[in-house]
């Protein structure tokens, strides 16, 4: 059972600043770039990467993104010695069990599933990023430094820097200081939620983490800082790629659109390919109506009318007369004849009536007043009804403040 490296997802977060789109899915499983979730890219990295075994640690409303994973199979992880396991939080005899009460907790938790592989190493990811990444690489450069610990870095611009944790490093790349989302940072080096750990090392370090009670059990929080005054041989990774933090609606929508750019974040990249789990559907059909210019259309898809700079998951129905522009459409949306979607978000099973409007064109409206249009899953716009530009609305109707 022994292996040298393994990977701990932590895919139990609430995404709550995804608002209605993460009320009754984990914001791993929302949907992303036509065919994927968000979960498909970490899981994809390990595949790439030759990681085989993968633990995913799952809390807020699991079972859409439990199904999901399944055995593992569309990202070869269906092994017999390894593979990927769904670890929930559970209950211990003599102990009333919690939820995972931070990320190192989520991890101290299933410290029993790592010692099942004594790995040498242990790479702990998030699952809510949209990149890709050799994690291997990252575990090389860990064992060459002969490194407790190493953090994956990205330079962001220095008025972004307080939203991070930030690393200070010396000329060889040292970890010297880490300051979590400082006002007045000193580099902006941030930190991408990638770890690789030495396991015996780590181990220690949760197990005395866990018996502080002052603790938050928080990787940022606590771990790395303790390692850090303690003297631990800790390095910055310095990654050089596209990476995103999806968390916001805002985000999720850039993300979306960066893919259509196919600049950093190229998806027809045979070279590094990410896998996802397909529903069974029949090939998308344009109509002899359709025009469709510089968009994603997915499997399962019926276009009859105009859709451009967009992403259409599947089995997405645009009628003829409609006009669909800068907007994601997630799987099973129906856009009906004559309607306008501009700059948008609309949610799984979402119903846009006929000659109904939804958003705006940020050159014409506003800019105080201008913002992404979101509408939750399985939600109905009436026909002719307009949805005002920044509105949120949740399957109810019911408008929600951001």
């Amino acid at each position: 059972m022994k292996k040298e490296c393994i990977a701990m997802l932590l895919a139990g977060g609430q995404g709550s600043r995804l608002y209605v789109l993460t009320k009754n899915v984990a914001k791993p499983a929302v949907p992303f770039g036509g065919k994927y979730r968000i979960i498909d890219f970490p899981l994809s990295n390990c595949t790439n990467a030759g990681i085989d075994t993968v633990g995913v640690l799952t809390q807020y409303k699991p079972l859409e993104l439990n199904s999901y994973i399944g055995s593992g199979q569309p990202w070869d992880l269906d092994r017999s010695n390894g593979g990927v396991h769904i670890l929930p939080p559970y209950m211990v005899e003599g102990d009333k069990g919690s939820w995972y009460k931070g990320t190192a907790n989520a991890i101290y938790q299933n410290i029993g599933f790592v010692d099942m592989y004594d790995p040498e190493y242990v790479v702990i990811l998030s699952g809510d990023h949209i990149y890709k990444m050799n994690y291997m690489k990252m575990v090389e450069a860990h064992k060459a430094a002969g490194a407790a610990c190493t953090i994956s870095v990205l330079e962001v611009p220095w008025d972004e820097a307080p939203r991070f944790g930030i690393m200070n490093v010396d000329d060889k790349d040292n970890i010297v200081e880490f300051q979590e989302k400082p006002r007045q940072p000193k580099s902006n080096l941030a930190s991408m939620g990638i770890y690789v750990f030495s396991w015996q090392k780590l181990r220690e370090y949760l197990v005395n983490d866990e018996a502080d009670p002052a603790s938050s059990n928080d990787f940022g929080k606590n771990i790395i800082p303790k390692m850090l005054d303690a003297g631990e041989k800790m390095i910055a990774y310095r990654f050089e790629g596209y990476w995103k933090d999806v968390g916001t609606l805002e985000s999720l929508w850039d993300a979306n659109m960066d893919m259509l750019s196919r600049g950093d974040l190229d998806l027809l990249d045979s070279d590094w390919p990410i896998y996802a789990r397909l529903p069974d559907q029949p090939p998308a059909f344009l109509g002899k109506h359709a025009i469709v210019e510089h968009s994603v259309v997915t499997q399962g898809c019926d276009v009859e009318g105009r859709v451009f700079n967009s992403v259409l998951s599947d089995s997405v129905v645009v009628e003829e007369g409609a006009d669909v522009s800068y907007s994601v459409l997630m799987p099973g949306v129906t856009v009906k004849r004559g309607a306008v979607v501009q700059y948008a978000i609309l949610g799984e099973g979402v119903t846009v009536g006929a000659g109904a409007k939804v958003g705006g064109d940020p050159m014409t409206c506003d800019p105080e007043q201008w913002g992404i249009s979101v509408v939750g899953p399985a939600a109905a716009i009436a026909d002719g009804e307009t949805v005002a530009p920044k509105t949120m609305l949740n399957r109810n109707h019911e408008e929600v403040e951001r």
